[in-house]
């Protein structure tokens, strides 16, 4: 599970955001995450407690919006959702495809108040 040295990587950032803008709560930090990523968001939520505490950040809610794999179709340039379609053009049954959504991972916002 390599979600909680993610985290912890993800919290020192965000408190070096907070430092240098003099912050004194977050409510959020919001997470990109994409379908294949290699990032699990139900280890992300489940090693966050861990990952913020002892910090400032303990009240503060993580929040991950997933992004879709989308591909495009080599041969007749359709997009569609990879997974959905296992990887197979749903227009020309075509196997080959270039990802061009679904391998982020990235902090969107860090909600202050």
């Amino acid at each position: 599970m390599h979600e909680l040295g993610i985290l912890y990587n993800i919290v020192e950032r965000v408190m070096e955001v907070v430092d240098g803008n003099q912050l004194t709560e977050v409510e959020a930090i919001v997470l990109t995450v994409g379908e294949n990523s290699g990032v699990i968001p139900s280890y992300l939520h489940a090693c966050y407690p861990a990952a913020v505490d002892g910090t400032m950040l303990e009240k503060t809610a993580l929040e991950v919006q997933l992004v879709t794999a989308n591909g495009v179709c080599a041969k007749c340039e359709k997009v569609f959702v990879v997974s959905e379609e296992k990887g197979i053009c749903p227009a020309c049954g075509s196997h080959e495809h270039e990802l061009i959504s679904g391998e982020e991972f990235m902090i969107k916002e860090i909600r202050a108040r």
